[in-house]
């Protein structure tokens, strides 16, 4: 888990992060969520003498951001879980008696980093664009203006889902070939592992073999680029971004990554027009600026509505 303190100029005033807690299971997972939100809150309240103004929280997962609700996250256990409530409730207790509830707003994770690339990293005063952090999945947040779409259903935006290659390797979503099989950076990590024969190796270290020149790097390398274009041009194809943001640990290679993607996606375009394909700027400061951004928005709104 990572949280901060943000000010209204969207500058992060306190940054950390702790660990879930999964391995304790589903309600301790929740309670530490609360746990760290009240103890960041009552680090703010000590250092800057006031309580927050409002707060967001972005999870992963399916969301029912309307209501508050955590519908589903697979790594994390819970269903239907109505997190803004448990947040607003935790979060109100030191709260002056009398004093309106707090406004909490809820994202997901790659939807609200999305937003804050959109708005103040790589993706600030672009129309159009589609952010895809490549990490543990692959996931993507839709960028129109200064919002993100979030689809009928709350789940647009996929694209780790999309098959690249249907006799590829099973997912855990009941198809085979999808591009997070195949070019997330827990992917490429895997395959690198597999070729070089060091169980415990990861994508960093498949770059640094590439960078060496280790032509099974080099193979694994191109072959989760491949894919990752294959994946991206789909993209592409149906949302015509003006900007592509890649983002994610895999974006960490930097030029190892960005050169051969820009030459993979141009050499499988025919006739979509090419966007521009450019590195994450917040790194992973951007879940938590998103999630400020959330609040700030929904305290703007519910201070227009009175």
């Amino acid at each position: 888990m990572k949280a901060a303190l943000i000010g209204p100029g969207n500058e992060l005033l306190h940054e950390t992060r702790r660990p879930t807690g999964r391995e304790q299971g589903t309600d301790a997972v929740v309670e530490n969520i609360l746990g760290f939100a009240d103890d960041l809150r009552a680090l703010g309240l000590s250092r800057y003498g006031r309580e927050p103004s409002a707060a967001g929280v972005a999870v992963p997962g399916v969301i029912d951001d309307a209501h508050g609700i955590a519908v589903f996250s697979a790594n994390l256990g819970w269903r239907d879980l109505p997190l803004r409530a448990l947040l607003r409730e935790r979060l109100g207790r030191g709260r002056p008696q009398g004093a309106p509830p707090l406004p909490v707003a809820l994202g997901h994770d790659v939807r609200t980093g999305g937003l804050a690339e959109g708005r103040i990293g790589a993706g600030e005063g672009v129309d159009r664009y589609l952010f895809v952090p490549l990490g543990t999945g692959i996931a993507g947040a839709i960028g129109i203006g200064a919002a993100v779409e979030p689809g009928a259903h709350g789940s647009a935006g996929e694209i780790g889902h999309i098959v690249v290659r249907p006799d590829g390797p099973p997912c855990g979503c009941g198809q085979r070939g999808c591009l997070e099989r195949l070019a997330s950076a827990s992917a490429v990590g895997a395959a690198w592992a597999a070729a070089c024969g060091d169980p415990q190796a990861t994508a960093a270290d498949a770059a640094k073999a590439v960078e060496s020149g280790d032509p099974r790097a080099r193979a694994v390398w191109l072959d989760a680029v491949d894919a990752l274009a294959t994946g991206l041009v789909t993209g592409l194809t149906l949302l015509d971004p003006r900007t592509l943001i890649i983002g994610g640990g895999l974006a960490e290679a930097g030029d190892t990554l960005f050169v051969p993607l820009r030459e993979a996606v141009r050499e499988k375009v025919t006739f979509q027009p090419l966007p521009t394909i450019v590195p994450a700027a917040l790194g992973d400061a951007a879940g938590c600026l998103g999630a400020g951004l959330l609040a700030w928005d929904l305290l703007s709104a519910e201070v227009a509505s009175r």
